[in-house]
C-alpha cells in the first residue's frame, strides 16, 4: 500500500494526541490512514518523527518507502518484552524527507506490524462537486 502514495500530494498531514495513527489526506479525495489495530497483550505507536510534516504538504510524494526489523533494540540492548518491531516509513517531496518510526510490542503472539488502510474523504469529494458547480 506505501507504493500507493508516490506521486500522491496531501492536503494535510495529522497525527492522533495519542500517537496511535496518522492520516495522510490526498488531493485526489482519499484518506490514507496508517495506524495499527491494537489487540490484548501488545501495543504500538509512533516513536519517532524525524523532519517536518508539512514538507510533505502541497507537494507530490517523491520517495514512500517502508522497512521494518524485529526483536532488536536500536541500541543494542536486550529486549524487554518477548517480541518487538520497528516499523520505519520515509516520504520525500521536492520540499524535504521526514522518517517516521513506528515501535510495537507484544507477547509475542500477536502482530506488532503497521497497517496503512484507504478510504474516501466524502467531505472533500462533495467539496469537490459543490465547487464543479458554482464554476
Amino acid at each position: 500500500m506505501i507504493e500507493e502514495l508516490l506521486g500522491k500530494t496531501f492536503l494535510r498531514v495529522l497525527v492522533s494526541n495519542t500517537e496511535e495513527m496518522i492520516q495522510f489526506v490526498t488531493t485526489d479525495g482519499f484518506v490514507y490512514e496508517m495506524y495499527h489495530d491494537q489487540d490484548c497483550c501488545e501495543s504500538v505507536s509512533i516513536d519517532d518523527i524525524n523532519g517536518d510534516l508539512d514538507d510533505l504538504v502541497g507537494s507530490p510524494i517523491l520517495m514512500a518507502e517502508e522497512s521494518c526489523s524485529d526483536n532488536v533494540n536500536l541500541d543494542g540492548t536486550p529486549l524487554e518484552y518477548e517480541s518487538c518491531t520497528w516499523t520505519f516509513y520515509r516520504f520525500a517531496t521536492i520540499k524535504g524527507y521526514v522518517n517516521i518510526r513506528w515501535y510495537g510490542t507484544s507477547n509475542g503472539y500477536y502482530s506488532e506490524s503497521v497497517n496503512i488502510y484507504k478510504r474516501e474523504d466524502k467531505q472533500l469529494v462533495r467539496d469537490e462537486k459543490l465547487n464543479d458547480i458554482l464554476k
